[in-house]
């Protein structure tokens, strides 16, 4: 294959591949063939696109080669499946694609399959993460990870769950299970959960673009405060590391590099779901970042907003996760003693103990009160539990600095 060709191919696999792979699971009804047939047009192109020259169009390509490669073996295993109709839908360009990706979203979030199998099946087919990637990020073996999304497939053939998006009137019970799901997305885009990246680009605009479809399709204010939340923390995702890797923490960061635009879309978004008054998790969330936002400089960030943001966060979603936030803002408003008391009480009430971000910040709040020895132990504590590489370089350059005290 020729390097304009191969370069061409590879770009648009990039760009295309899930937007293609939905709406071909959406023509075939199945996503293993639809997943074969792409495949295999893949092939075609790296053999054809030499010889024939690249396509004017090599999204359309990709998607018509794939769709014919499909029907022919929908019709080689003699399903019981309306070919016809088939034929009808997959006829056009695929210019809907992003539509398709919701529709698949909405089908791996089906209340027919078990919560833990819709985000692996979502990780796994609309975000193309590996079984090994997805086993990572949830602390869970891979074979239990490939078992949930085998059965969620199962589920979904046996069921004869559509792939489509639900009536209005589902819309309201439907659109819960996708907003954790594409906030689960997001997240280990933002902050890779395992490996040497911090950021994971392509899973921040994946998330994003999906959170813009169910704004553009439900009023709910909950879709509004996700959509805030996503971009306030894509703004200033660029900074959030050197071009090395190493972790910038939040005071050390560039502000002026934020994205402005993408701040003031945000905070429009979050007004928008405080108004409505049903405003949720994902509406607070997006208010403390948006407090964070909108400080000029760390040190005049309004502690006590955000303190106050999360007692009714907590009063909302009693999670472990947020009390440590919350123990953190109390640290920065009252001193490191007040936060330390607020970690132990979590600790001694058996949560977080294989969580290494409660050890960092235990350990920080230490070392700023002067207590070098206990802080050691914390983060060498964090150090054992930590899986991401530049968060264990982080963790190992503070015990550098604590031994140097």
């Amino acid at each position: 294959m020729n390097t304009d060709a191969q370069r061409v191919l590879e770009a648009t696999y990039r760009a295309e591949s899930r937007p293609l792979f939905a709406r071909l699971v959406r023509v075939l009804g199945d996503f293993d063939l639809a997943e074969d047939a792409l495949q295999e047009a893949m092939r075609a192109a790296a053999s054809q696109w030499s010889e024939q020259g690249v396509p004017d169009n090599p999204a359309a390509w990709l998607f018509q080669t794939a769709r014919f490669r499909g029907i022919s073996d929908l019709r080689k295993k003699r399903r019981l499946v309306p070919l016809n109709a088939v034929e009808t839908v997959a006829a056009t360009e695929p210019e809907d694609a992003g539509d398709d990706l919701l529709r698949l979203v909405f089908t791996c979030c089906h209340p027919a399959i078990s919560p833990d199998a819709q985000v692996a099946l979502t990780l796994r087919e609309v975000c193309e993460l590996t079984t090994e990637e997805i086993a990572a990020a949830y602390l869970t073996p891979a074979p239990t990870i490939a078992q949930r999304i085998v059965r969620a497939k199962a589920k979904i053939r046996e069921a004869t769950i559509p792939f489509d998006l639900p009536d209005r009137e589902e819309l309201p019970a439907r659109v819960e299970a996708v907003l954790k799901t594409i906030y689960l997305v997001f997240n280990e885009g933002y902050s890779s959960s395992s490996g040497r990246a911090v950021v994971r680009p392509e899973l921040m605009t994946v998330a994003i673009d999906l959170g813009r479809q169910v704004v553009a399709l439900s009023d709910e204010g909950e879709a509004k405060g996700l959509l805030a939340l996503m971009l306030l923390h894509q703004a200033r995702s660029q900074t959030r590391a050197t071009a090395e890797g190493e972790i910038i923490l939040l005071e050390d960061q560039d502000r002026s590099l934020w994205n402005r635009q993408e701040i003031a879309e945000a905070s429009g978004l979050v007004s928008e779901a405080l108004r409505s008054g049903r405003c949720g998790p994902y509406s607070l969330q997006a208010a403390i970042a948006a407090v964070h936002a909108e400080a000029e400089t760390y040190a005049e960030t309004d502690w006590s907003e955000i303190i106050g943001l999360y007692n009714v966060l907590l009063s909302l979603e009693a999670s472990p996760v947020v009390a440590l936030n919350r123990a953190v803002a109390i640290a920065m408003r009252d001193g490191p003693d007040a936060g330390i008391s607020q970690i132990n009480h979590i600790l001694e009430a058996g949560q977080l103990a294989g969580y290494h971000r409660i050890f960092v910040a235990r350990g920080e709040l230490l070392r700023r009160k002067g207590d070098s020895a206990a802080a050691k132990r914390d983060y060498e504590t964090a150090l054992g539990l930590a899986r991401q590489e530049p968060e264990r370089e982080l963790i190992r350059k503070r015990l550098s600095e604590i031994s140097q005290e």
